[in-house]
């Protein structure tokens, strides 16, 4: 009888969770959810399981406020950290460098303890800011590059193709295209390459509204903030499955995601939304395309602030 894939997913919260939900329901492996709250991941677990003969999976789900379950672990998602807070006294946010090393102190310590138990698994960071959560789980964890790989490009372009059905009246289905570059203001959308079943977008919308959309995407999660008062965890958690699914199943999707570059599009030692080749051994390839001027302009832009929150990091500074 063959094994079972094993998924790992550290931080039972909102997106944590969901993401485990899609895990089982598309029948991807057994599931341990791991968090350090007495007794949350555990009831998580226990609610996600008791649906099971409901929704027809057979997967096992567990939690725990250890690591010791999550020996073995295929794939592993880590979402833990802490968001931007506001002070309610000074009413002053959280400053960017503050909570870079806030949450290298969580990631780093997460990534120490999955990598020592599970030392062939694939891990995918959702923690934030993503870009620079992917060096320290790389650094900390001392797997290949291949092998530590960030969500966000898979999200933004879901956002993106979203829009654009929206817009046009069409399947989300039949849109294709790419957001590449940092999560947020920084991503690079390439509108130039997005077509709807073969026919080129700017065809089919005008500039200004293909431009709209592109701020809309880029605003996506502040924009669910604006709404809920908390960030949205239905789409990133779909997003992060999308690249799960990718490797327990070796399905060689493409996908952009953020991968260490070793001189691909110019760059060197430094993590950037591309598109991917994801299989079994996570970032089987990083596919390079011809950018326009603009587009690499746009990336550059998009280097440039990940750098800024490397340089804060107590690590090797990636070459320019």
């Amino acid at each position: 009888m063959s094994r079972r894939n094993k998924i790992t997913i550290v931080g039972a919260g909102n997106v944590g969770a969901t993401a485990a939900h899609w895990a089982v329901q598309k029948h991807l492996g057994d599931v341990v959810l791991v968090d350090i709250v007495p007794g949350f991941p555990q009831g998580k677990a226990l609610d996600l399981a008791e649906s099971s003969p409901v929704m027809g999976f057979d997967c096992k789900v567990v939690g725990s406020n250890g690591y010791d379950e999550t020996a073995g672990s295929d794939v592993v998602v880590i979402t833990a950290g802490v968001p931007r807070k506001k002070d309610p006294v000074t009413g002053k946010f959280t400053s960017r460098d503050e909570l870079v090393e806030i949450n290298r102190k969580i990631v780093g310590a997460v990534t120490r303890e999955v990598a020592s138990r599970s030392p062939d698994a694939v891990l995918i960071c959702v923690s934030n800011p993503l870009d620079a959560m992917c060096h320290v789980m790389f650094e900390e964890s001392g797997f290949p590059r291949e092998r530590v790989i960030g969500m966000a490009g898979v999200l933004d372009t879901a956002r993106y193709k979203y829009f654009l059905s929206e817009a046009l009246g069409v399947s989300v289905d039949d849109i294709h295209g790419m957001v590449l570059g940092g999560h947020g203001d920084t991503m690079v959308p390439l509108p130039s390459r997005t077509s709807i079943a073969g026919i080129p977008l700017t065809e089919l919308l005008a500039k200004d509204k293909i431009d709209a959309i592109i701020e809309r995407t880029r605003k996506g999660g502040g924009e669910i903030v604006g709404l809920l008062g908390y960030s949205g965890y239905y789409a990133p958690a779909a997003a992060t499955i999308a690249m799960v699914e990718s490797v327990v199943r070796d399905r060689k999707r493409v996908l952009p995601c953020a991968a260490l570059l070793k001189g691909e599009y110019g760059y060197d030692g430094l993590y950037i939304g591309v598109p991917c080749v994801i299989g079994k051994g996570g970032v089987e390839r990083v596919i390079e395309m011809q950018l326009s001027a603009e587009e690499k302009g746009m990336l550059e832009i998009s280097a440039a602030a990940v750098r800024e929150l490397v340089a804060i990091l107590p690590y090797n500074k990636p070459a320019t």
